[in-house]
C-alpha cells in the first residue's frame, strides 16, 4: 500500500512540477523551478527500512521523471537511485524532524543531484559546453527545492503515518 501511495505521490508531484514551471517562468530567473520529487526521494531514503524496496521506488520515480522530462533516458533514474542510497547512508533520520534540517537536507541533496547530473552529462553528453551552461542553474534550483521541501516532507510523512497505522500492514513496511 505504501509503495503505491509513494508512486502516486511522486507522479502527482511531477505533474505539479511540470505546471509550476509555467508559473515560475514569468520571473525570468533560470533554474528557479524546484524539484518536488527530490525531497520525496530523500524522505524515502531517511525513513525506508528495506533498501531494495526504497531503491525500486526511487527507480520508478526517477523513470517517471525521465519520461516527462527532456533529459536523456536513464539520467534521472540513475540519479534518483543514487540520491536514495546516499540519503540512506547518511543516516540523518533523527536530524530531519524539524523544518530547518529538512530545508538543509533538501538543499544539500539538490546540490549533490545537480553535481551528479553535471558529471554524467559531461561524460556522456555530445556537447562539451552544455555542463557549463547547466552549472548556472544549480544554485537557484537548489534554493527553490529547499524552500518547497517542507511541504513535500509533510505530505510524505502523512502518507507514511497513514500506511503504517493500517491494520494488516506488513511488518516490512515499517
Amino acid at each position: 500500500m505504501r509503495n503505491t501511495a509513494f508512486l502516486l505521490l511522486g507522479l502527482t508531484l511531477l505533474l505539479v512540477q511540470s505546471n509550476l514551471f509555467r508559473f515560475v517562468g514569468f520571473l525570468h530567473v533560470p533554474g528557479l523551478t524546484p524539484s518536488l520529487v527530490l525531497p520525496l526521494i530523500v524522505f524515502m531514503g531517511v525513513h525506508e527500512y528495506v533498501l531494495w524496496r526504497g531503491a525500486l521506488l526511487a527507480f520508478g520515480i526517477g523513470y517517471l521523471l525521465d519520461v516527462v522530462s527532456a533529459a536523456p533516458l536513464g539520467l534521472y533514474t540513475f540519479t534518483s537511485v543514487a540520491i536514495f542510497v546516499m540519503a540512506r547512508g547518511v543516516g540523518v533520520r533523527l536530524a530531519a524532524q524539524t523544518t530547518l534540517p529538512k530545508i538543509g537536507l533538501a538543499f544539500g541533496f539538490s546540490l549533490l543531484e545537480s553535481a551528479l547530473i553535471l558529471i554524467v552529462v559531461a561524460i556522456f553528453g555530445a556537447d562539451a559546453a552544455r555542463p557549463r551552461a547547466l552549472a548556472a542553474l544549480v544554485l537557484p534550483h537548489a534554493i527553490a527545492t529547499a524552500l518547497m521541501s517542507p511541504l513535500v516532507f509533510r505530505l510524505a510523512e502523512r502518507i507514511h503515518q497513514v500506511t503504517q497505522a493500517q491494520p494488516g500492514s506488513e511488518a516490512g513496511d515499517r
